[in-house]
């Protein structure tokens, strides 16, 4: 990948790093479904007012419309309602671990689907650095959020293996805006999950939660959503899917420095020897440092 292209990974990282901590603040009064609704339908009211302002025409998108209800599925509508439900009875440090295993799903569909992301022994070394990494930052957070129910895994690995794919599909809107892209994604969600959410929960306020749990889903729905997709789809369609789904890798590592920077938290040995492996790991698979040495 380019210096750009890691750059944009950092930065979605750092964007996607606070997902987790917003989507549990959230699902504590919110059902997990509803959570779903607002995060995209807000998302794609933001994305759609964006387009107004700075255009383009969101009229070019109406033509990939089968596309992006694919998109819609397999990269917000399926994803989003597992990891909610898994977040109901996990952590936000153990959801954030199962979700790191997002490259590996993403390299091994890869390697089966597509034929110019192939699954190399450098790869899946680098991704086994990762994966390791995140289990060790997460450290006694992850292990005391191992007495979860089977089902909350399931449902967030569930929710990686669709992110996998939502990766590989997506690369067919290389010549498409991110922009477009992104709107027309949220677009689609907000289309299936407004009338689903209104069918099962029509008999409850959907609007009575607290403060607290509305600036939690503003900060999921405008930050960790409608600006991380613009990022997203820039990464994917320059650096591929197996290296766009290394942003997962991050999301644990962002979300451990800002609460460093901002919240006076200190890192404790393990939380950097995660990072270390990490960065291990990503400069394993970019290949250009161990090439350089060689």
């Amino acid at each position: 990948m380019s210096a750009r292209d890691w750059g944009l990974l950092i930065l979605l990282g750092a964007v996607w790093g606070g997902s987790y901590f917003f989507a549990r603040i959230a699902v504590s009064e919110m059902q997990p479904l509803v959570l779903v609704m607002f995060r995209v339908s807000i998302a794609a009211l933001v994305l759609h007012l964006f387009l107004t302002v700075r255009g383009p025409s969101f009229r070019t998108a109406l033509p990939l419309a089968g596309s992006f209800v694919v998109l819609a599925l397999f990269n917000n509508v399926i994803p989003f309602s597992l990891i909610f439900m898994g977040q109901t009875q996990l952590g936000a440090g153990l959801a954030s671990a199962l979700n790191a295993t997002t490259p590996f799903w993403t390299a091994l569909l890869a390697s089966v689907l597509t034929e110019d992301e192939r699954l190399t022994p450098v790869k899946l070394t680098g991704i086994a650095f990762g994966i390791a990494g995140t289990d060790v930052m997460i450290g006694p957070g992850l292990l005391n959020g191992m007495s979860g129910p089977l089902w909350a895994k399931f449902a967030l690995i569930g929710g990686a293996i669709s992110y996998g794919l939502a990766f590989i599909y997506g690369r067919r809107f290389r010549s498409v805006p991110p922009t477009i892209i992104a709107t027309g994604q949220l677009s689609a969600s907000s289309i299936i999950m407004i009338p689903l959410v209104l069918t099962l929960y029509w008999s409850e306020n959907l609007l009575g939660f607290s403060g607290n749990i509305w600036s939690a889903v503003i900060g999921l729905a405008v930050l960790s959503t409608a600006f991380a997709y613009l990022i997203y789809f820039r990464v994917l369609a320059s650096a591929g899917a197996s290296n766009a789904s290394l942003v997962t890798f991050l999301n644990p590592v962002s979300a451990i420095l800002l609460g460093s920077l901002f919240l006076g938290e200190r890192l404790a040995p393990f939380e950097i020897s995660g990072i270390v492996l990490i960065a291990a790991g990503l400069i394993i698979i970019d290949g250009r440092l161990p090439a350089r040495i060689r």
